[in-house]
């Protein structure tokens, strides 16, 4: 067990390595100069050259990336070009937003996801299996800002139920800081849901057709129990996995949700970065997200020798 933990943890050495390489390279490869963007229209080239010198743009491209990586690992992300703030600053500053709705979401997801597929499965080829099935069709073929702006149109502007768009942070209250995540959270999660939901479904139904199910049904266990601590344990593991999936989903879809619903997380800093060209935030953003899926990836590797006692052997 140890042995394979540790190979899971070294594995991710390598993979965020390329991501700094790729995220060091974004700011030197992207058109146009930073020092120039930095310093503005009327700069002269003497301003820019000084510009250049103070970030160490002129200094060889390998000496760069060291110093970089230096930083990066001292959990200095740099400067923002136009509010002349730190990154890490600026995204402590948006992530409680961020991390609310992906919890939001993740929570509407498994709860309506899961027994959806368990439900399917058990009525296999019946009218509610049809439906959960349409379901899920339909959650894959509705854009997120569509959704969205449907939710808020019935729930907010017909219904007055829920606020349209803004986010309450916790120091306003838990109710006030929820009532303003349904409605995001439930159209980030429709995608999310039917993916899940579909994924359960089939995993269960796999499970539901081996002989050991047969057996537990023959004895007269209860269908739930049958379901529950039969069927639904043994098909964990692609259900865990698609939920790892499902997560690394959600940090792309909040950028899109946050733009419709005004939230000021980090989906809506990365938007505003990258209209802005804010290098120093998107790479830092970038640098973020993709540790954060890493972590993610790992994490639900990790959680493979739990649910699976061969892989533990």
């Amino acid at each position: 067990m140890t042995a394979y933990i540790l190979r899971r943890l070294l594995s991710t050495i390598p993979v965020m390595s390329v991501v700094a390489i790729f995220v060091f390279m974004l700011l030197r490869l992207a058109p146009g100069d930073p020092a120039a963007l930095i310093a503005g229209d009327d700069a002269t080239l003497a301003d820019i050259e000084a510009i250049r010198g103070r970030l160490g743009l002129d200094l060889p491209i390998w000496e760069q990336f060291v110093l970089w990586i230096g930083d990066v690992l001292s959990g200095d992300l740099g400067v923002s070009i136009f509010s002349n703030l730190p990154v890490t600053t600026l995204i402590a500053q948006r992530l409680e937003p961020t991390l609310m709705l992906m919890t939001a979401t993740l929570l509407v997801a498994i709860t309506f996801a899961i027994p959806m597929g368990v439900i399917a499965a058990w009525k296999a080829r019946t009218i509610v299996d049809r439906v959960v099935m349409v379901f899920s069709v339909f959650g894959f073929a509705v854009p997120v800002f569509l959704a969205g702006y449907m939710l808020m149109y019935v729930f907010s502007i017909e219904l007055r139920w829920l606020p349209v768009q803004g986010y309450k942070p916790l120091s306003d209250g838990l109710w006030p800081s929820v009532r303003s995540l349904i409605l995001p959270a439930v159209a980030l999660g429709m995608t999310y849901i039917a993916l899940l939901a579909r994924i359960t479904r089939a995993s269960m139904l796999e499970v539901l057709s081996q002989d050991y199910i047969r057996t537990a049904n023959a004895k007269g266990l209860a269908t739930s129990r049958v379901l529950l601590l039969h069927a639904l344990k043994n098909a964990s593991i692609p259900i865990v996995t698609v939920i790892g999936i499902g997560i690394t989903l959600l940090i792309s879809g909040v950028v899109i949700t946050e733009t419709v619903f005004n939230i000021p997380g980090l989906g809506r800093l990365t938007v505003d970065a990258v209209l802005k060209r804010d290098y120093p935030i998107v790479q830092g953003l970038i640098l973020v997200f993709a540790a954060t899926n890493v972590m993610i990836n790992l994490l639900i590797d990790l959680s493979y020798a739990f649910l699976d006692p061969r892989i533990r052997h």
